[in-house]
């Protein structure tokens, strides 16, 4: 399978003609190819295997390759991988030592009606809120996903990557946008009456309208996008969705999050983001001393983040400093707050296309809500995306 990706990759972008582009086949027939990646320099203090020394960590954090096609005026497809963690060298599942696993990130088939009305099926994003449908490519800091995330990123027993099998209704609605879906979610374990996980997501525009294809999202656009402020309110849902196979629960989210971007006169932009989460995880002391528990977090979450956009170029881009603060509050007993604070620099040289980033991080906030090691650490990383 990796053999057969990479081959793809090579006749694609191997061709300066195709590289990054559409090709043609006939009318409304094509197919569009393209890639990100990103990697990064990390450092945290007594991280080291020692235990007393800091590591110092190269690694390839996301390899993507994207195709997009279209076989009619109102019928398209959408197919996407993932290498997450990727790391090259000798490992016990791949002897010929380029290691990670490529994952279907995307397989959509989409009919886009209209504006108001399109239906998408197959393995997607589950409506969500905005970090959620960013992807790591999207946000504005690097760590963004610091904050309890929802049961499609959870390693794989409920979806992968914010992504689960299911139906979505989409559309807008002059500036109100709806998602709205129902998808797998936790399959097995606690879920032996196969309940399907709903998921929505509703946000209306107030001033400019946000500019991204179908109801994906960014958390920055540079100040390239106008004048924006826009509240999103997300919610998801599963009975028995979290919990053992002897000790099930429910599980219920409700997100609100706000993005306001403002272009200035000296050509800079300020931006400033937030969210709150409410989860409600019914779980059982029993449940969650449970190895094989799919616990989920139970309690509330927020961020706040601000950015200014520097005028001027510094060589060929322009830097975009930010400081970010996260909080989880979990209801659990005898589970301790946790935060986490990050303070960095975007040197945006092509949008979301090509920027470096560097960033100092302080706390102990991570993806799982739960308290983790409390440590500073430092980041030195690169996106790109054709």
């Amino acid at each position: 399978m990796r053999r057969l990706l990479f081959g793809v990759l090579l006749i694609f972008f191997g061709t300066g003609a195709w590289a990054g582009g559409t090709i043609e086949f006939g009318e409304n027939k094509s197919v569009t190819v393209g890639a990100g990646l990103r990697a990064a320099f990390t450092s945290v203090e007594d991280a080291a295997p020692s235990g007393s020394d800091d590591s110092s960590d190269f690694s390839v954090q996301s390899i993507r390759l994207y195709m997009n096609g279209q076989v009619s005026e109102k019928v398209k497809f959408t197919f996407n991988t993932e290498c997450q963690g990727c790391v090259f060298g000798q490992d016990s599942d791949d002897p010929t030592g380029a290691g990670g696993d490529i994952d279907v990130l995307d397989a959509i088939v989409q009919f886009e009606l209209s504006d108001a009305f399109n239906v998408w099926m197959g393995r997607m994003l589950t409506p969500a809120d905005r970090i959620e449908l960013n992807g790591p490519y999207y946000g504005l800091s690097w760590n963004q996903y610091t904050v309890p995330l929802l049961p499609s990123d959870q390693l794989g027993d409920a979806g992968l990557l914010g992504r689960d099998d299911g139906i979505t209704v989409w559309g807008n609605l002059d500036k109100f946008q709806y998602a709205v879906g129902f998808f797998d979610g936790l399959n097995g374990g606690p879920n032996q009456d196969d309940n399907l996980l709903f998921a929505g997501r509703v946000a209306y525009n107030f001033l400019d309208m946000e500019k991204n294809p179908a109801y994906y999202t960014s958390s920055t656009y540079f100040g390239g996008g106008g004048d924006i402020f826009t509240v999103g309110l997300s919610y998801q849902s599963q009975s028995d969705g979290t919990g053992t196979l002897t000790e099930a629960g429910d599980f219920e989210a409700v997100i609100v999050d706000a993005l306001f971007e403002k272009p200035l006169a000296n050509g800079g932009a300020l931006t400033l983001e937030g969210e709150f989460k409410m989860f409600d995880a019914d779980l059982s002391l029993a449940a969650r001393s449970d190895p094989s528990c799919f616990c989920l977090f139970d309690g509330d979450s927020y961020f706040v983040t601000a950015a200014y956009l520097f005028p001027g170029n510094g060589g060929p881009g322009r830097f975009q400093p930010y400081v970010r603060f996260t909080s989880n509050e979990p209801d659990f007993v005898g589970m301790d707050d946790s935060d986490l604070t990050e303070v960095g620099v975007n040197y945006v040289i092509d949008g979301h296309n090509l920027r470096i980033n560097l960033n100092v991080t302080s706390g102990d906030a991570n993806l799982t809500g739960a308290p983790g090691v409390d440590a500073d650490g430092i980041s030195l990383g690169v996106q790109i995306q054709i």
